[in-house]
Order: structure tokens, then C-alpha cells, then sequence
């Protein structure tokens, strides 16, 4: 195998983990949300639960998409419009 195809695999990996981490960390907003209260209350100050629940689903579906390559870079646009989307809920809620 060529270094090329070497790094690109090791990376296509990375990137792999890398999205059932995110996957994994919206499932944990279902299974103990008290633990994203608190950080989540800042861009959401009114229906916090509903927003923890919500988050967890969209970081549930982005990181599924962004841990295959096919869907990757769809999920990339996704998780730079949810980052802009949760910055300015907080900048607005401050």
C-alpha cells in the first residue's frame, strides 16, 4: 500500500471515530440530558429540556453522517450551519 492510500485510510478512520463520538455524545443527551442542562440553558434559557433533546438529535444525525464517507461532506455543511446555529442563540441570549 502506498503512503498515500495509507494516510488516507488512517484519516478516512479518524474521521469515522470522529463521528460516532459526536453520534454517541447526541445519544447522551437522551439517556442523562441533566448532564447538558447547564450548558445548554446559556443559548436556551426557556424549554432547556426540549432544546437538550433537540440538540441530541441533530448531534446524533450529523455525526452518523459525518462518520460515513459518502455523507461526509453534507454532514460537514450540517455541523457548520448547527455551530452557527447554537452561536447565535447564545450571543442573542447573553
Amino acid at each position: 500500500m502506498s503512503d498515500k492510500k495509507a494516510a488516507y485510510k488512517k484519516n478516512s478512520r479518524a474521521a469515522a471515530f470522529a463521528g460516532l463520538a459526536i453520534a454517541g455524545t447526541g445519544v447522551s443527551h437522551f439517556t442523562s440530558p441533566q448532564l447538558f442542562e447547564p450548558v445548554t440553558k446559556s443559548a436556551f434559557p426557556r424549554d432547556t429540556r426540549r432544546h437538550v433533546f433537540t440538540n441530541g438529535g441533530i448531534e446524533t444525525a450529523l455525526g452518523l453522517g459525518f462518520s460515513a464517507r459518502k455523507t461526509r461532506p453534507l454532514a460537514i455543511v450540517g455541523l457548520i450551519g448547527y455551530g452557527a446555529y447554537l452561536a447565535g442563540n447564545a450571543l442573542r441570549n447573553r
